[in-house]
């Protein structure tokens, strides 16, 4: 009868592939490491390595620091009247801000020529149908402002 022939493979170390990748990386990927060279020499010149390696070495202390500066009550004010301007701004569409950018710009362009409108040509624009929608706008959002103060003063 025939005997079983034992087949034993010597233990392979799973980093051995990892060396070759790693063995090869320089020859395979010369340019991008070339270019991340670069970047790290940039970061070293205008001392950014520096400043993240003691960001990170004293990570507790600027947090700490961090804390106390947003703790304040001027701070959270700021912060809370940011989320509101964030709210307004939410309120509007998209396509109305789109639509007065070159609005603007034609506007300030106008606005500076040489020679200012007179009274009858800047009175006539103000009695436009354009010029009228947009203080209907304004009268209406200081009247707003006005009715939400009321109480308070």
């Amino acid at each position: 009868m025939a005997q079983p022939i034992l087949l034993e493979l010597p233990p392979r170390d799973p980093r051995e592939a990892l060396y070759d990748r790693l063995k090869n990386a320089p020859h395979e990927h010369a340019e991008a490491l070339l270019t991340v060279y670069d970047i790290l020499q940039e970061l070293q010149d205008r001392r950014i390595l520096e400043l993240a390696k003691g960001a990170l070495g004293s990570s507790e202390k600027v947090l700490e620091i961090i804390v106390n500066v947003v703790n304040q009550p001027e701070m959270i004010r700021g912060l809370r009247n940011l989320i509101s301007l964030a709210n307004v701004a939410d309120a509007i569409e998209p396509e109305l801000l789109e639509a007065l950018r070159p609005a603007i710009q034609e506007g300030l362009a106008e606005a500076t020529k040489a020679k200012p409108l007179g009274i009858w040509h800047l009175s006539k624009m103000l009695l436009s149908q354009h010029s009228r929608r947009v203080l209907v706008l304004a009268a209406s959002v200081l009247q707003s402002v006005g009715r939400s103060l009321s109480p308070r003063c």
